[in-house]
C-alpha cells in the first residue's frame, strides 16, 4: 500500500506551485463565466500538477558512472565541439542529447560526482529543441564540472519551443553528487551531455532515459558505443 501511495502521491517541485495556483484560479474564473469551461480548466490544472512532479530516483553510486540528467528520449549522439562559452576549446567531444517532451519529468539532475567549475548563461531563440540547431541557437545554461580524478564533464540545459525559463541552482566551486537535483526547464526542452574524450556512450539513439538512474557512460571502460534495435 505504501508503494502505491508513493507512485500516486508524487512530490511537486516548488517551482510549480505558482503555476498550479494560477491554472486553478483561471479554471474557476472560466467556470464562473461559463460552467462547461470548468472541465478543460481543471484538465489543464491537472496537467500542470503532472508536469511539475518531482519523483525520487535511485542513483547508482559508483563514482565513475555518468547518469542521465534528464527524463526523455536520447535524440542524438554526435561528435561536436562544446559550447564556446565553456571555453573548453574546439576539440570535438561526444554529445548525448536528451529531449524532454511536455509529459516528461522536467527536474534535472547532476550526471556525475564532482565540482562545478564554470557556469554560463546565453540568451537565444526558442526553436524546437529536438532540432540539431537548438544547441547553437536556443537559450541555454551551460555547466562545466570536474570529477575527483580530473576529468571534465559538461552539460547544457536548452530551452525548447514553448520553454521560457531555465532554472539552475548551481554555484561555482560547489561539490555535487550524481543524481542530485540542480534545476529544471519549463515546458519542453533538451539537455546535452558532453562526455570526456575517449569515453563512449552506453545508450542508443531512440532509447528512453530516466534522470538520475539511466547510465549514459562509464569513465573506466573503453568499450565501443552502444547499438540497439527496435523490438
Amino acid at each position: 500500500m505504501q508503494d502505491v501511495l508513493k507512485t500516486v502521491m508524487v512530490p511537486i517541485h516548488r517551482e510549480g506551485w505558482p503555476f498550479i495556483g494560477a491554472f486553478f484560479v483561471a479554471a474557476i474564473l472560466l467556470g464562473w463565466f461559463w460552467t462547461p469551461l470548468l472541465v478543460p480548466g481543471f484538465i489543464l490544472t491537472a496537467w500542470c500538477v503532472y508536469f511539475f512532479r518531482d519523483p525520487e530516483r535511485v542513483t547508482p553510486t559508483r563514482a565513475d558512472l555518468v547518469v542521465s540528467p534528464a527524463d526523455g528520449v536520447v535524440q542524438m549522439i554526435e561528435r561536436v565541439a562544446p559550447p564556446v562559452e565553456l571555453e573548453m576549446g574546439d576539440q570535438q567531444l561526444t554529445r548525448v542529447s536528451i529531449f524532454m517532451n511536455v509529459f516528461n519529468v522536467h527536474v534535472n539532475r547532476i550526471p556525475i560526482d564532482g565540482t562545478i567549475t564554470r557556469l554560463a548563461y546565453r540568451p537565444g531563440k526558442f526553436v524546437n529543441a529536438s532540432l540539431d540547431k537548438a544547441s547553437e541557437d536556443n537559450e541555454r545554461q551551460t555547466v562545466c564540472m570536474v570529477t575527483a580524478d580530473g576529468r571534465t564533464v559538461a552539460f547544457v540545459q536548452i530551452a525548447g519551443l514553448v520553454a521560457r525559463r531555465i532554472l539552475c541552482t548551481l554555484t561555482i566551486d560547489q561539490n555535487v553528487r550524481a543524481g542530485e537535483r540542480f534545476g529544471m526547464i519549463r515546458f519542453g526542452s533538451r539537455v546535452d551531455v558532453y562526455l570526456p574524450d575517449g569515453v563512449s556512450p552506453l545508450v542508443c539513439v531512440g532509447q528512453t532515459s530516466v534522470a538520475g538512474e539511466t547510465v549514459l557512460a562509464d569513465l573506466t571502460t573503453n568499450t565501443s558505443a552502444a547499438e540497439g534495435d527496435i523490438r
